[in-house]
């Protein structure tokens, strides 16, 4: 599989797929036919996930040429992202803990085996190695591998989820953390995600037959309770003539450029972050970065110290908002450090989603009329 790097080639893979393809994606979507064989689902979620193409886009394009009826399973897969991100951003400290539970968690000889690929499970041994060569899984896949790492190899889920931050082209701290916690039980409590064989079997289209899995697994179990909160975002009219922008929001096509003197993207380098990347991952980031900075004359893109260098300067920055995650806990860090002050500019169809992620997916999917309403 071959992921393009540009905006141009992103909104052409769209294009290509709502003409050809979206027609069947509700009765093959589930299907894993293997990486060479991805015409039954969109493979769009590495330019989702960076934001070089919104979910709004998608959304739009795709109803300019269907009704809502005959595309509404993928609409609903699409707005998925959104309503983790809203989910996550009504309750940070999930992102928190996730990440501070990985420091006290040892990489054993059992975690070893299952990262090399070499467990006695061969449909997980393919794909912990589809992971690491393609840096993508089918969605469906993703389900049974985390239920299988969970519940039949007996591995904590937050080592499983730094595993697909780590390897993942479209990996983000919501998406990714939150559904590791569905499948553990964690999310919806008491409700997992157990694999079975005979779903790997017809959803694989029996290319791997008699799976042998615990298939009895109950629910994990955290006491931890995360109550709803408002959303912090700081808004302040500071009419900087500096904007900050980060990997995970890249399409800076609505704004309004001519009112900054300067434009950074900051990239965080894999020892500033909590969970390291796999190399392909950072030159993939790179690459994307790249050109969406070739495509506006005036940004610049910097790291974590020449961020550090600019502050010394500028305090006062208006910043699209990153979410929670590893750029805005770095944007938290810094912010008392050196006295900052942001302005965080938040995408509108963010805002008015977010605002029903404050309950479970089917309260988010009842309101997707109106958001649509909303955002066309």
């Amino acid at each position: 599989m071959i992921f393009k790097t540009t905006r141009e080639e992103a909104l052409q893979d769209l294009e290509n797929y709502i003409n050809k393809e979206i027609v069947n994606y509700s009765t093959l979507r589930n299907f894993d036919f293997g990486p060479g064989k991805r015409k039954n689902v969109s493979c769009l979620s590495p330019y989702i996930s960076h934001r070089l193409i919104t979910e709004y886009e998608v959304v739009k394009k795709v109803l300019s040429k269907f009704s809502y009826q005959k595309v509404e399973k993928y609409i609903q897969e699409i707005f998925w992202r959104v309503y983790w991100k809203g989910w996550l951003e009504l309750r940070p400290q999930v992102w928190t803990d996730f990440t501070e539970d990985l420091k006290g968690i040892e990489e054993d000889k059992n975690y070893q085996i299952a990262v090399s690929g070499k467990t006695e499970i061969q449909c997980f041994n393919d794909w912990v190695n589809e992971l690491k060569e393609n840096n993508y899984l089918h969605n469906h896949t993703r389900m049974w591998f985390a239920s299988i790492w969970i519940f039949t190899l007996n591995l904590p889920w937050q080592k499983g989820a730094e595993f697909f931050m780590k390897y993942l082209y479209d990996g983000d701290a919501a998406s990714n953390t939150l559904s590791w916690r569905w499948v553990a039980g964690l999310q919806t409590k008491g409700k997992h995600y157990i694999a079975q064989g005979w779903n790997i079997a017809k959803f694989t289209n029996n290319k791997y037959k008699n799976v042998s899995l615990n298939e009895d697994a109950i629910p994990l179990i955290d006491k931890r309770e995360y109550k709803l909160s408002s959303l912090e975002i700081t808004k302040e009219d500071l009419k900087s003539k500096t904007l900050v922008f980060f990997e995970s929001e890249l399409n800076i096509e609505t704004l309004n450029l001519k009112n900054y003197q300067n434009i950074y993207c900051v990239f965080l380098s894999n020892e500033k972050r909590k969970i390291k990347f796999d190399e392909k991952v950072i030159n993939f980031k790179k690459k994307i970065i790249e050109d969406q900075a070739n495509r506006f004359s005036n940004i610049k893109i910097i790291d974590e110290i020449n961020f550090d260098k600019l502050t010394n300067e500028i305090k006062d920055l208006d910043v699209i908002y990153p979410s929670i995650g590893e750029n805005l806990s770095f944007l938290k860090s810094i912010k008392k450090k050196k006295n900052l002050n942001y302005n965080f500019i938040v995408r509108e169809g963010d805002e008015f989603c977010w605002q029903f992620s404050n309950k479970g997916y089917f309260n988010f999917k009842s309101n997707i009329p109106k958001i649509i309403q909303k955002i066309t």
